[in-house]
């Protein structure tokens, strides 16, 4: 089965002529796009048991995932939606991303205490990783980086929120809070992950909120051009560093690219799905799993190829000014 994005082509050219490159950057950025944008196929869906709908997602491997709901209380489940393991002492207060797999397989996930605890592979033993010792923040979401083994903390204190960036030791070494005018970036983060680049990239209330590597703020993505603005839930990025979001005003998975421009409405409201919650992204076979906030449903999709990803870490990126849906860093 085909989802033909044809009705999308017209929002990735009007966006493409609007990047502030020459023309020639324009036709080739504009042939890549349509090349990679005209058609989303469906693999497969599950019904996730156990579960009331999908708010957030960690992959594990091809036929494993962690699935949490409202009450947050991740669910390792299997290819057919078969639950494998129940975590009991996860936070229930948290909104979005409060778990996340490193590369032995280990689930990552905030408790109901606020620490970081660490599951293990065979799900035996679980340690406390970063133990919560200032009662002013709390953790929010969490993701661990493939790129450097760092594990990235999104807090809030009711007020604003912050970044933090913890050693493999679990020792802290960055925190990112505001801009270079000194203005707070975040508000309520629900959903943090990475770009290849090593972009820190934020579902806030409001926005996508991106940083470099070093904590400097790269811009902020608050909709599209059209004005419809963003509620900003599952987040992830694929090989190609675009940026896909779910949008609660539109029930829409927006796709950016990563310097904060519009491209595509990747997914609209699905008979299958309804809302879009949840994402994640399998770099191995370049599958999206895509979660229902209405249901129990998780679909899997595909809209890149091997080929296109191995293309494009040969292709050099050309710089284009952020459109007017971003704001860029002063």
């Amino acid at each position: 089965m085909f989802v033909d994005l044809n009705s999308a082509t017209a929002d990735v050219m009007e966006s493409l002529t609007e990047i502030s490159t020459t023309e020639t950057e324009k036709t080739l950025q504009g042939n890549k796009c349509m090349q990679k944008l005209m058609s989303l196929e469906f693999i497969h869906s599950l019904t996730v048991t156990g579960v009331k709908c999908c708010r957030h997602s960690s992959f594990v491997s091809s036929d494993r995932i962690w699935i949490s709901d409202i009450w947050n209380h991740p669910i390792l489940t299997d290819s057919t939606g078969v639950p494998l393991h129940r975590v009991e002492d996860s936070c229930s207060g948290s909104y979005g991303g409060l778990h996340t797999a490193n590369s032995e397989n280990e689930l990552i996930y905030i408790d109901r205490n606020y620490n970081i605890n660490k599951l293990s592979k065979d799900m035996k033993t679980t340690n406390t990783f970063i133990e919560r010792t200032d009662s002013t923040w709390r953790p929010w979401c969490v993701y661990w980086s493939p790129s450097t083994g760092d594990l990235l903390l999104a807090m809030h204190d009711y007020r604003t929120g912050k970044v933090t960036r913890y050693n493999q030791c679990g020792q802290l070494t960055q925190t990112i809070q505001h801009d270079n005018t000194g203005l707070e970036l975040y508000s309520v983060p629900h959903y943090i992950t990475e770009n290849m680049n090593g972009d820190v990239v934020v579902s806030d209330s409001s926005a996508v909120v991106v940083t470099e590597r070093e904590g400097r703020h790269h811009f902020s993505y608050t909709g599209h051009p059209s004005g419809s603005g963003l509620r900003p839930r599952g987040i992830c990025t694929d090989a190609l560093s675009h940026i896909l979001v779910c949008d609660g005003r539109t029930k829409t998975v927006q796709m950016i690219d990563r310097d904060g421009q519009f491209l595509s409405h990747l997914l609209t409201e699905l008979q299958e799905i309804g809302e879009p919650g949840s994402l994640s992204y399998d770099v191995n076979t370049h599958r999206l799993w895509v979660g229902s906030l209405d249901n129990n449903t998780l679909c899997v999709y595909r809209y890149i190829t091997r080929q296109d990803a191995l293309t494009d870490e040969h292709t050099p990126r050309p710089d284009g000014e952020a459109m007017s849906t971003s704001t860029s860093a002063i």
